[in-house]
């Protein structure tokens, strides 16, 4: 790069050092690599950090989103109510267990989480289930929802992938699956968990994640078993202990990681409204939230796509959190005349800026001048 061109502000960086590499090299020295002591420590301590009696570590939250249908029983001729504002995954787990995803709108700009008004609107006699997403960082109202799922006699499935380390965040759904994945506010490169309030469900769960076998390799090689029976369909969704021993790591650091991502989101906030008041944030600064993106609302009639090639013309990159799934190709093909005007509105405005625990105070400030300027 030439030393005059400025330096690359991130959409997002992990923050790993030495404590991580350690980690990895005690593992690689003890030679055993597969799902160990380490997974279960790691359960343990993400389970303790959340305030729940036990979590399952998984490969994914893809997989941990299919393992809370699966072991919950939705399967063929279930409709299962899901947001449009979420990644892919969220959606295609429905279809992994032969389940039928119906799109809710969000609620408003300004709350861009599933709408609890629709969902009553949507629900049907073949309705089992809800996948709530906490957008952003930002809880759901899970008392509002848990009160809906009761009535209504359905699953709540929270999708935990943006809320790791937030107060309450999994202990009001019936299961809860969280991401690690490289851009999270904490990672394992890959990687997932998931919470289950009737141990029931977490055990087949357990089975579930390792190809439905009674019992794992751990334990037949420490001659607690000579063999296994299989008793479910199962699938390989499991966590090793590499990725266990960087989470440990992780999770120590998450909530002074957390802390600062929340510093920056209020920093940003104040920033934004003295020098763009065009550029709004969703949400309110007030609540509680993981601050894992910072997604903002353009004004009307921005040329976004204009914005964010000018913002790399800066150096800074950006992106859209997220393409609504509803217009994807596969699903517009597969679930014709889904009308969610919100939504698209939401996201046809959503600009997402780099955000995360290594962004300096001089760093926002180009961020928020070059978003100025491109406007």
């Amino acid at each position: 790069m030439n030393s005059t061109e400025p330096k690359l502000v991130s959409l997002c960086n992990p923050v790993l050092d030495e404590a991580e590499k350690e980690a990895v090299l005690h593992v690689i020295d003890g030679g055993w690599l597969s799902m160990g002591e380490r997974v279960s420590a790691f359960e343990d301590a993400f389970a303790a950090l959340h305030e729940v009696d036990q979590a399952l570590a998984v490969d994914s939250c893809t997989a941990g989103l299919h393992l809370c249908l699966a072991a919950t029983g939705i399967g063929p001729g279930d409709e299962v109510l899901v947001p449009s504002l979420t990644f892919v995954a969220t959606v295609n787990a429905v279809l992994y267990v032969g389940a039928r995803p119906i799109f809710v709108d969000i609620q408003s700009l300004a709350t861009p989480h599933i709408s609890i008004e629709e969902a009553e609107d949507k629900c049907t006699s073949r309705t089992r289930a809800v996948i709530v997403m906490h957008y952003g960082g930002y809880l759901v109202d899970l008392p509002a929802w848990r009160a809906f799922a009761d009535r209504r006699g359905l699953v709540l499935i929270e999708d935990a992938a943006h809320a790791p380390g937030v107060r309450e965040v999994g202990q009001w759904g019936d299961v809860a699956a969280f991401s690690f994945f490289a851009n999270k506010n904490m990672t394992t490169a890959e990687g997932g968990v998931v919470f289950a309030r009737d141990p029931a469900v977490l055990s087949r769960m357990r089975t579930m994640r390792s190809h439905g076998m009674t019992t794992g390799t751990l334990e037949r090689h420490r001659g607690h078993a000579s063999s296994y029976d299989v008793t479910i369909l199962g699938y390989n969704y499991r966590m090793d202990e590499i990725r266990a021993a960087i989470g440990l790591v992780q999770l120590e650091k998450l909530p002074r990681l957390n802390a600062q991502r929340n510093r920056l989101a209020s920093r940003y906030r104040q920033r934004l409204a003295e020098t763009v008041p065009g550029v709004s944030v969703p949400f309110g600064a007030e609540q509680e939230t993981a601050a894992h993106i910072m997604a903002v609302l353009l004004p009307e009639g921005a040329d976004r796509e204009n914005v964010m090639k000018r913002m790399r013309m800066e150096a800074i990159q950006t992106s859209i959190h997220y393409p609504p799934v509803h217009r994807f190709d596969f699903y517009r093909r597969s679930f014709r005349e889904v009308s969610l005007p919100v939504t698209d509105r939401f996201c046809a405005k959503e600009l997402t800026l780099p955000l995360h625990p290594g962004l300096g105070e001089k760093e926002l400030e180009r961020v928020i001048t070059a978003l100025g300027h491109s406007l």
